[in-house]
């Protein structure tokens, strides 16, 4: 038995179904793909069903897997599925209707390279998906981007704690370095699945048929055939996005206070990106790192602040794709310096001396 405050070596993965059980999750549903499927894996080989009575389901696909997260979600059970890109991208109809019908319920990207099939080697070409919604409508999801092992399963936690909070889909958007990587973990302490009364109290929302006498039938849908009432529906949701905006954000700044140059990066990239900036500094150029922990909501606010003390001559973006936090960085920044982009494509990780190049470039613009 594994006791609180245990460290463990861990994958990424690992750590993500190891805080799943922790964090008194209902049930998970998934279907295996590379580089994610230690996650369904690891969970059948812990039987969490045996202990906590976590229901455990490799789904026939991705569409019927998130439709069982929608239908667990809407009954107020802490669920999850995990997927990699393009089975992701297959769920982007059900992630639009739960967050239509105000469910809550946490998916797990783990990104592999595309377009397409692509690679099974890591990347980060799934940003603009995650932070703009994927699906049909006008929707956010809070989308949260770990650094290491240790947040993979701090997040889990968090992420459930978020999507019951806001009634909303909250995405974990790791990729397959931090998917597959190794290090020490300490796992969160055990919290005991809620009991029925428990769920009824904190989601009287819920259509789970209990309660009924108390309080009349509920319907979990997100179509509304009148006009006026969906337009009145999307305000609603909209105010609540709002509300995540002002509340949510979250960022880690390392050595910005001084910077002339600052990089923006989040994921395995920003790791990275610190070897890169330490050695810069010892080459004396003063870099700083800023790190987005939300990708969703953005923290646009804390760039715009850095811009805007005339110490900081330039940004650049280092990202495991062909460019796409860079636009959320520019209009953050709203042309006050230049803002840059570096990446690599295919599935292959910037090295930290291709980030100093980059930087030179920037400071040569």
């Amino acid at each position: 038995m594994i006791e609180d405050n245990d460290i463990l070596l861990l994958k990424g993965n690992e750590a993500i179904a190891h805080a799943a059980i922790r964090c008194g999750c209902d049930g998970y549903f998934g279907y295996p793909i590379t580089p994610q499927s230690e996650v369904l894996e690891t969970l059948a080989e812990l039987k969490p069903w045996e202990t906590t009575g976590m229901v455990v389901l490799q789904a026939e696909s991705e569409l019927a897997s998130i439709y069982m997260l929608y239908g667990a979600g809407g009954t107020g059970k802490r669920a999850m599925t995990s997927s990699s890109s393009v089975g992701i991208a297959l769920m982007q109809e059900g992630i639009s209707y739960m967050a239509g019908a105000e469910v809550p319920g946490l998916i797990v990207n783990v990104q592999r390279g595309g377009p397409g099939l692509g690679t099974i080697q890591p990347s980060q070409s799934d940003y603009n998906q995650a932070t703009r919604g994927g699906g049909n409508g006008d929707y956010n999801l809070i989308v949260l981007a770990p650094a290491s092992v240790q947040e993979m399963a701090d997040f889990v936690d968090l992420a459930f704690d978020l999507a019951f909070k806001y009634r909303n889909p909250v995405m974990i958007l790791s990729d397959g370095v931090i998917g597959q990587m190794m290090e020490k973990v300490v796992l969160p302490p055990f919290k005991p699945r809620r009991t029925e009364e428990e769920i009824l109290a904190e989601c009287p929302w819920a259509a789970n048929g209990n309660g009924l006498h108390r309080r009349g039938s509920n319907i979990i849908t997100s179509l509304e055939l009148d006009p006026a009432v969906m337009e009145k529906k999307n305000l609603h949701l909209q105010e609540k996005f709002r509300e995540m905006s002002q509340k949510e954000v979250r960022y880690e700044a390392m050595l910005c206070d001084d910077a002339e140059y600052v990089i923006v990066a989040f994921g395995s990239a920003a790791r990275i990106s610190q070897e890169a900036m330490k050695t810069a500094r010892e080459h004396g150029m003063k870099v700083g790192l800023f790190r987005p922990v939300t990708l969703w909501p953005f923290p646009e606010k804390e760039l715009r602040g850095l811009a805007e003390t005339g110490r900081v001559k330039g940004f650049l973006t280092v990202e495991i794709n062909a460019g796409q936090m860079v636009f959320d960085v520019r209009g953050a920044v709203e042309g006050r310096v230049p803002v840059n982009h570096f990446g690599r494509l295919g599935g292959i990780v910037p090295d930290p001396d291709e980030i100093i190049d980059a930087l030179m470039k920037l400071s040569r613009s």
